[in-house]
């Protein structure tokens, strides 16, 4: 996948035997929900629930490595670069030693698919890196990379990569597989980071999003998409994403399949979708998430353009907390003055407001006789007086309230900034930084996909 920190060997560390790996989702993934007896069971398009301790599981006892029936030659040129049967073995045997897919008869076709997408795409990729002749991954950089995720999997660079030796991979190939996808990584970055970048207007878009939809029911779920148009049409990923469903309820673990074989963003997590808001993704997809319970896995759905499977790692009501930042002018009116007295308050704060902003609301508070202003700072807005509830929750940021009446007087309030809060709320650096990882993956998938379609692909 491009732009991915290389989840091959993360993934295949992660089955050393004896590492005490515990990722992220099998730390926190809770149990699965309680299976139902036919009587109670209505219909559902779960097709079981997933073990999350499949994640830190240890390696079986090592065997030899599969054996494919694969005609031996030239399997396709690409731009008359030539994959070979050998390729393709090997890309196989990455591809079922990280995602721990058993090879069967009835998968071997889909795994044979994705190993030579990949490869096709990754002869695209050298091709392209070869036109920037300074652009050259060194030795000592691949060595770097393998450190990096052999400390990542609590294990020594030798043992890392012993292992793929065990599993039949030769590590030249591994090394071979990560200087393209470092490479391809530094390519991309270099000519889109400037075209990915997101405004600050885009991001406090998000986050208002963000705040609008904490009240809605969410879903902590994972993600695999099989795109149709890799695997050769719309029922063979339905085909494919079966068989996935059936290696998954048996022990694969999620995570690790997802890196390998789906075609969404979040393969390169894991296939770690986050949190996902009610009313947000297709009915079919709505569907499927009001009807999973925590810890199942969907059957595949289809939508337009491939299917998708669904992990539902955990739900909530939407009970975030919503924050606000505020600020106030006002004249003092005590609960005994007269209804003169509060319309005479209430025209002199409705002759200023137009001439108030976030900016100078408190300075123009100074300025006159009569008049209070203060910084009510960032609250939580069920912690507001009930009179500012509503100008909290509906007010746009930037703008000024009319007149609100409290037992103390009259005010204007200015509400000057609005997001999600508690634990899980994403700060704006990090909204920045994901938008705008978004941004890199949709060109970067567009750039192979344009590739793709110029080049000259025959399969033998």
């Amino acid at each position: 996948m491009p732009l991915m920190r290389n989840t091959t060997g993360v993934a295949i560390a992660a089955l050393l035997a004896g590492s005490a790996i515990a990722p992220a989702w099998a730390q926190t993934a809770p149990a699965p929900a309680p299976a139902q007896t036919p009587a109670q069971a209505p219909a559902s398009p779960s097709a079981g629930a997933l073990n999350p301790a499949a994640e830190q599981a240890p390696a079986r006892p090592a065997a030899a490595p599969p054996q494919f029936q694969i005609s031996e030659g030239v399997i396709a040129t690409v731009n008359d670069q030539v994959i070979t049967s050998f390729d393709l073995r090997q890309r196989m045997l990455t591809i079922i030693a990280m995602s721990q897919v058993q090879p069967t008869e009835e998968n071997i076709p889909a795994i044979q698919q994705q190993a030579l997408n990949a490869l096709i795409e990754e002869r695209l990729q050298n091709q392209e890196i070869a036109k920037y002749k300074d652009l050259v991954i060194s030795d000592e950089e691949v060595d770097e990379e393998i450190a990096s995720m052999a400390q990542e999997a609590g294990t020594t660079p030798a043992n890392y990569m012993n292992f793929l030796a065990q599993g039949g991979i030769r590590p030249q190939n591994m090394r071979e597989q990560l200087r393209t996808e470092l490479g391809w990584r530094a390519l991309v970055g270099g000519r889109f980071n400037s075209r990915a970048k997101v405004s600050h207007a885009a991001v406090e878009q998000a986050m208002r999003q963000m705040t609008e939809a904490a009240s809605k029911p969410q879903y902590l779920i994972g993600e695999i998409y099989i795109e149709a148009a890799r695997v050769g049409g719309q029922q063979a990923a339905i085909n494919g994403a079966d068989q996935l469903v059936q290696q998954m309820v048996q022990g694969a673990p999620f995570q690790a399949v997802a890196r390998q074989f789906s075609a969404a963003p979040s393969a390169q997590r894991g296939g770690d979708a986050g949190w996902v808001v009610q009313g947000t993704v297709q009915p079919a997809l709505q569907t499927a998430l009001d009807q999973l319970q925590v810890g199942q896995l969907s059957r595949p759905i289809p939508v337009e353009g491939g299917v998708y499977i669904v992990y539902m790692r955990d739900k909530r009501s939407g009970a975030a907390t919503s924050l606000v930042t505020m600020k106030q002018i006002m004249v003092e009116v005590p609960e005994t003055a007269t209804e003169a007295e509060v319309a005479a308050a209430t025209a002199r704060l409705n002759a200023l407001k137009p001439q108030l902003t976030c900016d100078n609301i408190l300075a123009r508070a100074t300025s006159e006789q009569g008049l209070l202003g203060s910084d009510l700072g960032e609250s939580d807005i069920a912690n507001l007086a009930p009179q500012f509830q509503q100008v909290a929750r509906a007010a746009e940021v930037g703008t000024i309230s009319s007149p609100v009446r409290t037992p103390l007087g009259v005010h204007l309030l200015a509400v000057c900034g609005r997001r999600v809060g508690g634990p899980d709320a994403p700060t704006f650096q990090q909204v920045e930084g994901r938008l705008q990882n978004q941004n890199l993956a949709m060109l970067a998938r567009r750039y192979i996909r344009d590739l793709r379609a110029d080049a000259l692909i025959e399969l033998k």
